[in-house]
C-alpha cells in the first residue's frame, strides 16, 4: 500500500477543529507501521496525537493515485527518533452486504437494471446476476448505489468499473465481479466509511466481517 520514506496527511476523526497532519513512515512492522512525529499543516509545529485517536490517513503513490484509509494511534516508541506507531488496515477489505444497485452500460450496450451486492470494498464489488440475466459482455459498465451512514446521510455512487471475471454460483445464478476505475477520493473516503460502520456494528454483535 505504502512503503518507508512516503508521507501521509492524517486528519483526525472525531474532533471539532479540522486539523491536518504530516508524517513520514519510517518503519513497517506486523500489524503496524511506524512515523516520526506529526507536525501540523498550518503552523508546522510538531503535534503530539493521543493514543487511541482515530484518522483518516491520505498518501498518493508514484502514479498520483490518491489512497484513504482508516487507522488509530497505537503509541509512541523510542527508537532511534521518536515514533508513532499506528494500526495498518489491511489491503483491501471485503465486506458481505446486500446493496440494492443498478448496472448502467457505458455505451448503451444494454437497458439499465437493478440487482443486488454479494459484497464490496473500497476497489470493487461482486454482483449477484440471477440466471438468465441478459448481460453482454462488455469491457466496462457504470455501478449505481447509495451508501446509509449512520450520520444519516445517504452518499449517491456513480462507479466506473471494470468487468473482471463472471462466475457460476448455485442454480445456474452467476456473480459479476468488478473493480472500480479512478474513484474519487470522495468516493473510496465513503466506500471505506460505510465498510467500517458496518464492520464495527458487526463486532457489536459478535459477528465476524
Amino acid at each position: 500500500m505504502f512503503k518507508i520514506g512516503d508521507i501521509l496527511m492524517l486528519e483526525p476523526k472525531y474532533t471539532p477543529q479540522k486539523e491536518k497532519f504530516n508524517c513520514m513512515v519510517v518503519e513497517m512492522g506486523t500489524g503496524c507501521f511506524y512515523t516520526d512525529f506529526p507536525s501540523d499543516v498550518e503552523t508546522g509545529k510538531i503535534a503530539f496525537i493521543m493514543d487511541g485517536t482515530q484518522f483518516n490517513a491520505t498518501f498518493s503513490n508514484e502514479e498520483q493515485a490518491v489512497y484513504v484509509f482508516e487507522s488509530e494511534v497505537l503509541g509512541k516508541v523510542k527508537g532511534r527518533i521518536p515514533m508513532m506507531q499506528l494500526l495498518l488496515p489491511e489491503a483491501e477489505t471485503r465486506l458481505d452486504v446486500t446493496l440494492d444497485t443498478a448496472i448502467h452500460s457505458e455505451h448503451s450496450e444494454f437497458p439499465p437494471f437493478r440487482v443486488l451486492t454479494e459484497d464490496i470494498s473500497a476497489g470493487g464489488a461482486s454482483i449477484r446476476l440471477l440466471k438468465g440475466t441478459a448481460i453482454q459482455l462488455v469491457s466496462q459498465l457504470y455501478l449505481w448505489m447509495a451508501l446509509p451512514l449512520k450520520s444519516g446521510e445517504i452518499h449517491y455512487l456513480r462507479l466506473k468499473s471494470k468487468v473482471i471475471r463472471v462466475t457460476e454460483k448455485e442454480q445456474g445464478n452467476m456473480l459479476l465481479h468488478v473493480q472500480f476505475l479512478e474513484p474519487t477520493k470522495n468516493d473510496v473516503q465513503t466506500l471505506m466509511r460505510f465498510i467500517f460502520e458496518k464492520q464495527v456494528d458487526l463486532k457489536k454483535k459478535g459477528l465476524h466481517v
